[in-house]
């Protein structure tokens, strides 16, 4: 911490905050759940391992690290360079060794963690859906002019989940309400390009949830919304599992 230079508030408006209690209730009716316990600006777990900055680090980074990715180019590698309003977030270059020990002590027991998950449910039951969820930043773009989505869903653009299978969750949020785009801005990152197989049967499929429909952004604690769109994301989850197990039990 001694080497971060941004505020704390700062480095928050990057987190995911609140969505995994917006989900929590899918546990309860049996659905694997995964909660990565430490924030995005200290790891991305949805980012390639190898999604290095050489901005970032004063040693040379070994030649298989992938500093020419559009989200490094960014600042946003596995480990961040940049906060959220695009100031650097630590002083001085990082050694090499702290990318190494981030990795092993975050990244791949959480993937190691993600992996036993969807193959386990995958032998048990033939097929599994994996949920990647987010949220986004009100304060950009079309959504500051009111024009944006409530939700974003991304199958990379088709390639990590079935159409079948994000018709039926865009068609189920709109009975509840929202406004759902799919793959713009956000078609999905490292977690459903590398884990979606539709032709498997592991589909795997992102949400990004718009921050200002549960939440107050700046103060950082839940608005008056927070119990529907709870409840919203716990029928999402449901009739999505029942869907799944239909298709399953008709072959």
């Amino acid at each position: 911490m001694r080497l971060v230079r941004v505020p704390l508030e700062e480095l928050r408006r990057s987190e995911d905050c609140f969505v995994d209690e917006l989900f929590v209730d899918s546990v309860a009716d049996g659905s694997p759940f995964l909660q990565a316990l430490f924030p995005r600006c200290l790891l991305d777990v949805n980012r390639s391992p190898v999604e290095l900055d050489q901005r970032l680090f004063e040693d040379v980074l070994p030649y298989y690290a992938d500093g020419n990715s559009i989200r490094v180019r960014a600042g946003l590698g596995v480990i961040p360079r940049l906060a959220s309003n695009g100031a650097e977030i630590y002083s001085r270059c990082l050694k090499i060794g702290v990318a190494r020990q981030r990795l092993l002590t975050y990244y791949f027991p959480y993937h190691k963690i993600l992996r036993a998950m969807l193959d386990n449910t995958r032998e048990q039951f033939g097929q599994v859906m994996l949920l990647d969820c987010h949220s986004m930043p009100s304060l950009t773009g079309a959504v500051r002019l009111g024009q944006g989505p409530d939700i974003v869903l991304g199958n990379q653009y088709g390639r990590s989940c079935s159409s079948g299978v994000i018709d039926l969750a865009e068609d189920i949020l709109r009975c509840s309400g929202y406004v759902v785009e799919r793959n713009v801005p956000y078609a999905g990152a490292f977690v459903t390009r590398y884990y979606g197989r539709p032709e498997s049967g592991y589909e795997a499929l992102q949400l990004e949830i718009n921050r200002a429909l549960y939440m107050n952004e700046q103060k950082f604690f839940r608005g008056p919304n927070f119990s529907k769109v709870r409840a919203d994301m716990k029928i999402l989850v449901t009739k999505l599992s029942q869907a799944i197990t239909l298709d399953q039990a008709a072959e």
